[in-house]
């Protein structure tokens, strides 16, 4: 009788026979139950009720991209989580943001991020930020079927293009369809009054640290309006996430330096409290 591979800590022979470079396509053909897709719900009555992420915003500038979101989780009217994360890097030069059910959303990144690295390891080389951007897609569609069940997840992906030298940002609904954003993009509750602020305020010729603040506005502009986007917690300091992608790579900026903008945000805002205003030309 052939010797059981967890006795012998040998890996199985699906694990060291070539094929596919996408990760997702191997579980798919050994492993399908571990896909979020794949897992059957109980039969419940109504929606169900999770923890949902709420609003994430992008701004492309001169060097790169911004992606950046608040730190709330709710469930109906309550608030689950006041620090959740919701800003995550997904290779050495793209990030992906996320809004919706919350734990299903974070399983969707982290098989994402897999799937990018099993892709480099096998074919010794990086996906271009069009072919993640696919790649991405095709994992949304999987979830169609929890998405229908009102556990839907919708990404913000952003990245630095190294063949066009420039950051681009792609926005999906529910069935994975894939518009590329120009210049600016919001998705969640918060989204709608997100992007009025990002219009009024993103100018073509800025520079990273005026995009930041841009972006910070813009999630300052969404908690005022929307209750399901949480503002800076001044007291609890608790600020939003902020990530910036450009040619020399993915940084996250420091809770010191989020602070720091966050604190000359509110300071102007006791004078302004809805905030700059644009200019008229």
């Amino acid at each position: 009788m052939e010797a059981n591979t967890r006795d012998t800590g040998r890996l199985p022979a699906a694990f060291l026979t070539p094929g596919s470079s996408s990760f997702m396509d191997f579980l798919s053909d050994h492993a399908p139950e571990t896909l979020p897709g794949s897992r059957p719900l109980p039969p419940v009555e109504g929606a169900v009720q999770a923890p949902h992420g709420t609003t994430i915003v992008a701004a492309t500038y001169s060097g790169g991209v911004v992606l950046a979101g608040d730190r709330r989780a709710t469930m109906g009217n309550v608030i689950a989580q006041r620090d959740i994360e919701k800003v995550f890097p997904a290779d050495e030069h793209s990030a992906v943001g996320i809004a919706g059910t919350a734990g299903l959303a974070v399983e969707m990144v982290k098989l994402f991020q897999l799937e990018l690295e099993h892709f480099e390891k096998v074919e010794g080389s990086s996906l271009s930020l069009e072919g993640k951007a696919n790649r991405l897609s095709t994992m949304i569609r999987s979830n169609l079927g929890m998405a229908l069940q009102g556990l839907a997840v919708v990404p913000l992906f952003a990245g630095f293009d190294v063949d066009r030298a420039k950051g681009r940002i792609f926005s999906y609904d529910v069935t994975g369809g894939r518009s590329e954003e120009t210049g600016y993009a919001a998705v969640g509750s918060g989204s709608v009054f997100a992007r009025g602020s990002l219009k009024k305020l993103l100018r073509e010729d800025m520079t990273e640290q005026q995009a930041c603040t841009a972006v910070l506005q813009a999630l300052y502009d969404a908690a005022d309006d929307d209750s399901a986007t949480g503002g800076p917690d001044m007291t609890r300091r608790i600020y939003p996430i902020l990530t910036v992608i450009t040619e020399e790579g993915c940084r996250r900026l420091s809770e010191a330096e989020v602070a720091e903008a966050v604190r000359s945000i509110y300071e102007g805002r006791l004078e302004l409290p809805d905030g700059p205003k644009a200019p008229l030309s």
